[in-house]
């Protein structure tokens, strides 16, 4: 059996691809936030919009382990960007809140985003982002089956 090389795949495409953006994003994200990653603004985004996630739950939502989950969260405390304390509805679980310095970087983060997506996809029509959706969730599926 011929065995392709990685770098002859769909799949090298793909993590290329996602590795060039997120180097793009940064960035541009480190330009305007200097203390700041992708995935910490991530998290931002997601509380902001779901102030009672738990810790898990954000993890499953950034693509993060747990333990990546918990330093991230722990240096985010420290840049003062999060604030964790006991949730008084179940003490096996931490609350964390974003703090107003978090906030700041939510007001500037998301022109950035929209100015990185609209960048990235320059030049590519609705069809080809919808077929391109189409055929990512096909792979997602074939590796998702039991």
């Amino acid at each position: 059996m011929n065995l392709s090389l990685p770098s002859e795949t769909i799949f090298h495409v793909i993590e290329s691809t996602i590795k060039d953006y997120r180097k793009f994003a940064q960035k541009n994200i480190s330009e305007q936030i200097q203390d700041i990653t992708i995935d910490q603004g991530l998290v931002l985004l997601f509380l902001n919009e779901h102030p009672d996630l738990s810790q898990k739950e954000i993890a499953e939502l950034v693509f993060k382990d747990n333990a990546s989950m918990t330093r991230m969260i722990n240096i985010m405390v420290q840049k003062k960007h999060l604030k964790r304390s006991m949730n008084p509805k179940d003490r096996r679980r931490y609350k964390i809140e974003i703090t107003d310095k978090g906030k700041d970087v939510l007001k500037t983060l998301p022109p950035i985003i929209h100015k990185n997506r609209n960048s990235s996809l320059k030049g590519i029509t609705k069809n080809e982002l919808n077929q391109l959706e189409i055929i990512l969730g096909k792979i997602r599926t074939n590796c998702t089956k039991s």
